[in-house]
């Protein structure tokens, strides 16, 4: 059985009433995904530090509760397109804690080079996660809603040196 909760019956479209630290008008769809990202890797015991476009400043994990991995997010990318049911998506990066102690704002902000991992998932008629893993390559995994798992449909994924289209956002 499926259950399927809609965002407009729910009351989740919309705005919050907030702004994030790029000055964008936080809806109510990017508070819940903040909540479920921020609360999910807090309880991993897997992260020591969130960085989140949602909040003003990083989140430090109960000291009790932290692991070894910095986690920089937008939990909900491209809200502004709610709702219009344009796809919309997750970005992260992942960084390794540069000391043995307790983190600092300061781990957060390391060189790309640093970066363990990083990738984004977009959530539309299908929903697709890209990961690239420090050493590994970029991999593209599709999920199959009948098994509940992401399967790998795209692996060793390449930009092509040379393409007839050229597209960029620059939107403000």
């Amino acid at each position: 059985m499926r259950c399927y909760i809609p965002s407009g019956i729910a009351n989740l479209y919309g705005i919050a009433g907030n702004t994030n630290v790029q000055g964008e008008e936080q809806k109510k769809l990017d508070v819940l995904a903040n909540d479920l990202f921020v609360n999910m890797l807090k309880s991993s015991f897997t992260t020591c530090l969130l960085v989140s476009e949602e909040n003003d400043l990083a989140i430090e994990v109960e000291t009790e509760k932290q692991g070894k991995y910095v986690v920089c997010f937008d939990p909900l990318d491209g809200s502004s397109n709610i709702d219009c049911l344009v796809s919309i998506g997750s970005i992260f990066s992942i960084y390794k804690k540069k000391g043995v102690q307790v983190s600092v704002p300061g781990d957060a902000l390391q060189s790309g080079r640093e970066l363990v991992c990083a990738g984004y998932a977009l959530y539309g008629s299908a929903t697709m996660v890209v990961l690239g893993l420090k050493g590994t390559g970029v991999n593209g995994f599709m999920l199959d809603p009948s098994l509940g798992e992401f399967i790998l449909t795209d692996p060793n994924m390449k930009i092509k040196p040379r393409g007839k289209i050229y597209s960029i956002n620059e939107g403000m």
